[in-house]
């Protein structure tokens, strides 16, 4: 048994592996998938990056603040 997360299913908006290598524009820290909203979240940096069709908008004009 593998200890790594599940793949994504076969079509799936953005490329895991692809996800794990990036980091937060902001705060060069870690980001968290967040598959239903199809965004990355960077916790420490407040804020949500969009994901459209399947790229990575790593744009703080496009990102969305958290709560």
């Amino acid at each position: 048994m593998s200890d790594a997360p599940p793949a994504p299913p076969a079509g799936a908006a953005a490329d895991r592996r692809m996800l794990e290598v990036l980091v937060c524009p902001v705060t060069r820290g870690a980001l968290v998938y967040d598959a239903v909203r199809q965004e990355l979240v960077s916790r420490n940096a407040g804020l949500a990056f969009p994901i459209r069709n399947g790229v990575p908008v790593m744009l703080l004009d496009e990102a969305r603040r958290l709560d």
